[in-house]
This record gives C-alpha cells, structure tokens and sequence, in this order.
C-alpha cells in the first residue's frame, strides 16, 4: 500500500476532485502543503473553492491530465475504462481507492475515531463533532451528510485527532486504521454486496479487530446487538457497552419527551447516576447515538459536563427529521430513513409530534434492498397513518430483481396498513395537496431524491441528487 505521509508533502491527483467527499480529501491535503490536482466533469462551488486554495483543477477527464503525480485517487463510481485511471495504470503510477487513501490519512493522527454502524452513523458522528469542537480539540472530521456546525461534511483541523464516519459498504471501512471505534448495531443491509447478515456480522468483526490489539485500541458497541460476544470474543484491547440495560458501561433511565419529540434522560454511567442530559433532536433512537457519543468522549478525556451541553447545542444534520416548512397548514419534515429499522424509529419519534395524521411519501431505495426486506418495510411503515410510496430510485442498480413499490403497498394493505401506489413526483404532490389538512405531518422518507418533492412543497431549492 502506497502510504501518505504528513511529513513528507507529495503530488496527488484526485480523479472526481469535485465530490463532496473527495474535496474534502483534498483540502486536507493541500492544508498540509501537498500539491494536488485533478478533475471533473463540470465546475462548481468546490472546484472554484479548491483553486483558490491552490490546487490545480481541470474540468473533462483525459489522459492529458495526468502529469506525473506521486500517486492517484478514484471513487468507485470511476470506471476502469477512464481515460485518466487507464494512463495512470500505463504509467505505473500507484492508484488509491478513496477508502483505501481514507486509511492512510488516519495513520497520520494520534487518535482516528471511526463510527459504524448500519444505521444512525451520521448523527452520531455530527453529535461527536459537536463535543469535540465545543472542547476545543480541534479535529479533523469526515461525516456523510452536510453538518452546518462545520459548513458541510468535512472539517479541518489542526491537532492529532480524527473524526470519520466508517462505511460498510463494499468492505469499505476495512481499509480504515482506526484507534476507537463505535459501532452502533449490525443489521442486514447491502444486500447487493454482503450475502446475508452472518457475512455482514464477519465484516463487522474484522472491522474491530482492526483496533490496535493493546492499550492504544478501544472499542464502544452497543450491547444491544445480537450476540455481542461474537464481537468480543478475542478482543485485546479495551471496550465499554452501551444500550438499553443498566447492565451495560453506559444505559439511560427516566427517558422524558418535550413538546418536539426531543428526549431527555437520567445518564447511568457503570451503574451510577451521571447526570441529566437533555437532547434537541428527535426520538428514543438518538438517546442511545447520544450514549455512543459520551463513551468515546470520556475514552478522549473530555469532560463530561461540557460534553452534556453539547449534546443539548447539538440541532441535528441535514434529511434527519428535517424541518422543512409548512403548506395550507400541515408540517413537512424529511428524513433520510432507507432501512426498515431506520424507519421505525423515525416514526416512533414523529408519533410524538405534535400532529393530528401521519403521512410518509416513501421512495424505496435500491430494488436489492426493497426486494430482501420487503416485509420489514411494511411492517415499519404502518406506523403511520398513511404512506405513498413512490417508484424505487435505482441508484446504481440496474437489474428491478421483479420487485416494484406496488407489491410493496400490496404487502403493506395486506397487513393492516394503509397504503397508495403513486409514483410520478408531480402526482404525489397533487395527491398530498389535495388529501392533507391542517395539523397533519408529512414526512418524506428515503435515500433518494424524494426531499425534492419536500422542498418543492415548500418552495425552497431542490436537491442535486
């Protein structure tokens, strides 16, 4: 493996620079006084902010564009026959995968926090940031949505400390080299790449012994998850639990609601009362992403008290129970939920929003995971009082597996629920104009491009997806 090293500044080009992510790798870089170039397909806000910083950005992809670099980093949505990755095989040029070059930057830092999970990632890391900002440890962080604390999903910084969130997908975090991680549950999920939850539960389990096998490794995992000595067998370093059980290292009790579904608890640290925390984001699920939180803070040595507050600062990330706006007197909300568990939970946290019906737009995504967990959908999504369910966003599938959103609304009114096929964005539109009142809440749900119709009730800018 080609190794990226802080103290040694190289050339690095980055095919895609423009991504949310991979400018984000840049910036680090160009921070720490590499040179750096690359490429895209079109401009934009981060190609101009990326040359203003000093890089070299060129728009089209060709064999040109590769002068010699140290080294070379592509996403996986870069294909083998591109014209810069071809020329950077010709000319022996060592090429990193974006996970893989993930990996080298957090051999660079002291400490690199990775948070797994198959779901609730996200939020747990923004809230991680919350706290580690607040301390003032300035770190660099890497997170998968746009967190306005830090202007959008990268952040960086100048101490010893690294904050990423850590993909399963495609193995990816086993490219990581991390010194804490958290790992939030372990659920089917990326069907289209993992064979089935035990092959899931495997990557997860190389995934922790990936910490350092001694005092400089430790480890936060919900011990909620099914057989968590699976995960625990065979592990040298440190660990702590959290979860529902005051059993577990770290457990809340006394859960309260406000008049926004926002939780607050008595923390129970090792059995003892710690201290009341009070939370502004929505739902049961984040009182446990909060626990995760605090565990690898007390592991950093920050202290707790301030760590508390930062958690009650703590507004949540973009498309996590969103607030978007009002129509005719109903409340729009969107929400990133694409797994049946994630949607569970989003709906037991809007049961407690102020509101007279429910209604969910849901766009299923990925045929692969509508088709596996079909019946997990259905039941997850009568939980509201009605859901219109959109056609499923491909993605990057191509193959409909010969399941579509009507067997999923048929599954749904099979077993008690309330359910309507649709589809077309424009007619959902009409559809919610037409049967919402005022006082009802509507949530768009997916991982789609379904907040476009969210955004368009309320007249705000549509997504890019």
């Amino acid at each position: 493996m080609f190794q990226i090293d802080f103290n040694k500044p190289i050339y690095v080009h980055f095919i895609g620079i423009g991504g949310i992510s991979m400018s984000g790798l840049a910036e680090i870089l160009l921070s720490k006084g590499f040179r750096v170039s690359g490429s895209d397909m079109k401009e934009s806000d981060l190609t101009h902010h990326l040359r203003a910083l000093g890089a070299e950005v060129m728009i089209g992809q060709c064999a040109a564009n590769i002068k010699n670099p140290d080294v070379v980093v592509y996403t996986a949505a870069i294909h083998k026959d591109n014209p810069e990755l071809q020329e950077a095989d010709r000319k022996r040029v060592p090429l990193l995968t974006r996970a893989e070059f993930l990996g080298e930057l957090m051999l660079n830092y002291r400490e690199a926090v990775n948070v797994a999970g198959t779901h609730g990632k996200t939020t747990t890391t923004s809230m991680l940031t919350q706290i580690m900002i607040e301390a003032g440890t300035d770190p660099t962080i890497t997170v998968g949505g746009i967190l306005s604390s830090i202007g959008g999903n990268i952040r960086v910084g100048h101490s010893d400390k690294f904050l990423a969130e850590a993909c399963e997908y495609c193995n990816s975090f086993l490219d990581f080299y991390p010194t804490l991680s958290i790992v939030l549950n372990v659920e089917a999920d990326h069907l289209d790449f993992f064979r089935d939850i035990d092959d899931i539960r495997h990557s997860f389990k190389e995934f922790i012994m990936r910490l350092p096998q001694d005092e400089r490794g430790f480890l936060v995992i919900n011990g909620d998850i099914h057989n968590v000595d699976y995960f625990l067998n065979d592990l040298k370093c440190g660990y702590v639990t959290f979860g529902k059980s005051r059993d577990y290292n770290y457990a809340a009790e006394n859960i309260t609601y406000d008049e926004k579904a926002c939780p607050s608890y008595d923390l129970i640290v090792n059995g003892v009362n710690a201290g009341r925390v009070k939370l502004s984001v929505q739902g049961q699920h984040n009182v446990y992403n909060s626990l995760a939180a605090i565990a690898a803070a007390d592991r950093m040595g920050i202290d707790r008290k301030p760590a508390i507050a930062a958690l009650s600062h703590f507004t949540g990330t973009d498309r996590r129970f969103d607030y978007r706006g009002e129509l005719n007197g109903f409340t729009v909300i969107d929400d990133y939920a694409h797994h049946p568990q994630e949607i569970t939970a989003t709906l037991k946290a809007a049961q407690m929003y102020p509101h007279n019906k429910l209604y969910v737009i849901f766009q299923p995504h990925t045929y692969t995971r509508t088709k596996a967990l079909l019946n997990d959908f259905a039941r997850a999504l009568i939980l509201c009082d009605e859901v219109i369910v959109a056609d499923i966003y491909a993605a990057r599938e191509t193959d409909t597996l010969g399941i579509s959103s009507e067997d999923l609304v048929k599954r749904i009114n099979q077993i008690g629920g309330s359910g309507v096929y649709v589809g077309d964005f424009e007619k959902i539109k009409n559809y919610v104009c037409e049967k919402l009142a005022p006082g009802d809440l509507l949530i768009t749900m997916g991982a789609g491009n379904v907040v476009d119709i969210a955004d368009s009730l309320v007249g705000k800018k549509l997504s890019t997806i």
